[in-house]
């Protein structure tokens, strides 16, 4: 029991942090705002962190120049991600000093990224400039031209020629894009278009799919000239750089990148990061409800909170980039390249009060799409959180009808503090689950599905608990710590469910939802169904201050452990894959924690021993992959879908793109008649239906199709 009450607090996923570069959009009152104005100690807390990081990390790597060297480049990165503003001459003089850089931490000397952050500053300025003159000169939009919008391993510039003609066509690119949209979107609907956008290369990045669902009248916005749209942005950026990045932004993101050489999910929390951290652990609920994480200039979502005023208007996705911000029926401000503290400060607000977004969807790379999208700030809804049920009545391959429950787990949450009062009625995902089971008993269901998909973990026991529903006694993940491999088991040998069981998942879903969805598949109890693949991550990262004297130092959150399958293989990096795999955009995305920098490897250890499920399900699997397949040929919906996606596909793996405006406006126009024919193959949406869900409805058929090759080979499985 002692390890599991070590894990009770916390099984972050990469989508649940609010660390230096995540926030959680729910406190009416800022973190910054509660945080009192100390002066740094900047030399203790350097120190501090080049001494402990090595000793508390899962891999007790050393803090010497090979970190230093990585951490330079994650530095680097992080000011210039799509290497624009440096010049090589920049980059060689840096890398110089990285081997010295270790050293410098370890006696407390930080002063260095002073100076790297003084140089982008004045290549800014210059840049600034420069785009301002080509803005000034116009663009031949007839010039059959690309422009390589995926810069992130190309070399630097060598030569100001050189630096002029990447900044000419980066330019270029970002106007044509607009006058591209401009083109292509009928006048109707143009003030659907924001004025405020970004450049391609720095939305390069995408994690979701979306819905053009917005009607034009929801938004009212001038329309800007594309001069203006571009110039407007760049000088815009050159205010955020010169005015709002403080002692302790340019610190948190300097250490950061230590830590980030360990692993992606280690961070060092400045005083302000720990406030926000401590606003998403204590679940503060007031605002729109939304995960964001700093990416590439602007505020990605990295998560809906389930029951938030974003998660009821279901218009807003993880994967969409948040780039201005207004009050109500104040004027919009540009949050572009903002440390996401400030931006934060923004959208959290007093209840009832209205809050506009204007959004880059997660699926457009040119960043050329934008939409409004406003909300109303809510007290988030506990009851909305938490698990649901529903039952399906469906029409099986044969003809036959089932009954079929649906369980919906947005997340493993308990309330720990209630549960350490004594409080025997504590609120516990796995209590919600255990009635809803119940609940379909009474119903006659003759199968289950578990929903997890956008579920990023949460608690590790409420994972096992949830595991031992659907198997008796024995093992359900191993955990290897710095001392050694532990084995968690259910200790419950009671089944409370026996039937037909798929478990859902997706590429978000992580952590805590792979535990459960490994388990299951490794006993051969349920089918598993999804994208290609979930997310895989498995880590867990605990959070030590630096002090426990003063609050003024910060804290760092560490990678301490990492979680197996009881067959042995770790569920870093690979993640779960799907016993039957349905087709998904977001497979087409950089989604998983193979996309993250210095990622942990997958790695294995000793099976744990267990008895496998009787009978098992595997063997059904041809059968049940064979049915899905020729419902998804048959299916013009999903056939239309696929060629939507592989068009995404073929842009993402594209890493340069046209400058000629009549290419432009062809590719969006054959990216908008796909989503129509796409739209239109969907079924009329009642105001009083649900939301389409054909992977679900794909599904609920695979467990229909489970049912009946359960009941043909006389298999009886009951509650």
């Amino acid at each position: 029991m002692l390890i599991i009450k070590k894990f009770l607090l916390l099984l972050i996923a990469p989508i649940a942090l609010c660390a230096c570069d995540k926030e959680v959009v729910n406190g009416s009152e800022s973190a910054a705002a509660r945080v009192e104005k100390k002066p740094l100690p900047i030399r203790r807390i350097a120190a501090r962190v080049a001494d402990r990081l090595p000793h508390i990390h899962l891999s007790r790597a050393a803090f010497d120049d090979s970190i230093a060297t990585n951490a330079l480049a994650l530095f680097i990165d992080s000011l210039d991600f799509d290497r624009s503003y440096f010049l090589a001459a920049d980059i060689e003089e840096f890398e110089q000093q990285a081997t010295l850089l270790d050293d410098q931490i370890r006696a407390g000397d930080t002063s260095f990224a002073d100076v790297v952050f003084q140089r982008f500053k004045k290549r800014l300025i210059d840049r600034v400039a420069y785009a301002n003159q080509l803005i000034d000169n116009g663009f031949d939009l007839t010039v059959e031209e690309t422009y390589r919008w995926k810069r992130d391993k190309t070399t630097w510039v060598a030569d100001k020629t050189e630096w002029n003609e990447l900044w000419r066509k980066k330019i270029k690119n970002e106007y044509v894009g607009r006058v591209a949209m401009l083109e292509a979107t009928p006048p109707e609907e143009e003030l659907l278009k924001e004025t405020d956008n970004q450049t391609t290369n720095e939305l390069a990045e995408v994690s979701d799919e979306i819905e053009e669902t917005e009607a034009a009248d929801e938004i009212e916005e001038e329309v800007l000239s594309p001069e203006e749209f571009v110039r407007k942005r760049y000088e815009q950026y050159q205010n955020v750089i010169e005015t709002n990045y403080d002692e302790e932004n340019i610190l948190q993101r300097y250490l950061s990148a230590f830590t980030h050489s360990y692993d992606p999910h280690s961070d060092y929390l400045s005083p302000r990061g720990v406030e926000d951290f401590d606003i998403h652990m204590s679940l503060s609920l007031v605002g729109i409800g939304a995960m964001l994480q700093s990416e590439d200039g602007a505020a990605k979502i990295t998560k809906i909170i389930a029951g938030g005023p974003a998660d009821q208007d279901g218009r807003l996705k993880a994967g969409d980039k948040i780039i201005s911000v207004a009050q109500g029926d104040e004027p919009s401000v540009s949050i572009l390249h903002w440390p996401l503290s400030k931006a934060v400060q923004l959208i959290r607000g007093e209840i009832d009060a209205e809050v506009v977004l204007t959004i880059i969807p997660a699926e457009d790379k040119t960043g050329t799409r934008t939409k409004k999208i406003d909300l109303i700030r809510a007290e988030v809804k506990l009851e909305e959180q938490a698990a649901k049920g529903k039952v399906y009545d469906t029409i099986g391959t044969h003809a036959l009808p089932h009954r079929l429950g649906v369980v919906i787990v947005p997340e493993f949450y308990a309330d720990f503090d209630a549960a350490r009062r004594g409080d025997v009625d504590a609120r516990r995902v796995s209590t919600d689950v255990r009635n809803i089971l119940k609940s379909f008993s009474t119903n006659d269901v003759d199968g289950v599905i578990v929903d997890l998909r956008n579920d990023g973990g949460g608690s590790l026991p409420e994972a096992i608990d949830i595991t031992g529903m659907f198997i008796p006694l024995g093992p359900v993940v191993q955990v290897r710590e710095s001392r050694g491999v532990s084995v968690l088991p259910d200790g419950d040998p009671s089944t409370l469910y026996s039937g037909p069981l798929v478990v859902l998942v997706n590429r978000i879903s992580a952590s805590a939802s792979e535990i459960v969805a490994a388990a299951l598949q490794d006993y051969g109890r349920a089918i598993i169904v999804g994208d290609s693949k979930t997310h895989g991550k498995g880590t867990v990262q605990t959070v030590q201050p630096l002090s426990r004297l003063s609050d003024n130092l910060g804290s760092l959150k560490v990678t301490t452990a990492s979680f197996y399958r009881i067959a042995g293989g770790s569920t870093q990096m690979r993640g779960v894959i799907p016993d039957v795999i349905l087709p998904s955009l977001f497979d087409t995305l950089e989604i998983g924690e193979e996309f993250l920098p210095n990622a942990l490897p997958w790695t294995k250890v000793h099976s744990a021993y267990y008895r496998p499920w009787s009978p098992s399900v595997k063997p059904l699997l041809p059968q049940l992959k064979e049915r899905s397949d020729q419902r998804m040929e048959n299916n013009a919906a999903f056939t239309t879908f696929l060629a939507r996606r592989e068009r995404i596909r073929e842009r993402m793996e594209t890493p340069e793109i046209s400058l000629r405006l009549t290419d432009r406006v062809e590719e969006i126009l054959a990216e908008q008649e796909l989503e129509d024919l796409q739209t239109s193959m969907m079924p009329a949406e009642d105001d009083d239906e649900e939301e389409e869900d054909p992977i679900l409805d794909e599904t609920l058929l695979i467990l229909s199709d489970l049912v009946e090759l359960n009941s043909t080979g006389n298999v009886v499985q009951s509650f």
